[in-house]
């Protein structure tokens, strides 16, 4: 299984779209709100280059917002 980091805040409907996609193909992630955690979110920006969320990171690949079919692709969901 890939190690999936998702970077998020409370009130991001993409954020949440993306958490309801995941949980649904059974993919377990590791998430952190960067509205409170000032540690993450820099290392959000740092892996991202901004401040846009949700950033998730999949074994290093590096995705910005949610797309379904590039979060199938980096997760081998077919």
């Amino acid at each position: 299984m890939k190690n999936v980091i998702i970077y998020s805040t409370p009130t991001c409907t993409y954020c949440n779209h993306a958490k309801t996609y995941m949980k649904e193909k059974g993919v377990a992630y590791t998430e952190y709100n960067v509205a409170s955690d000032t540690d993450k979110r820099k290392e959000m920006v740092d892996k991202s280059g901004q401040l846009g969320v949700p950033v998730l990171d999949i074994d290093g690949k590096i995705i910005v917002g949610f797309e379904e079919s590039e979060l199938a692709e980096a997760l081998d969901i077919k």
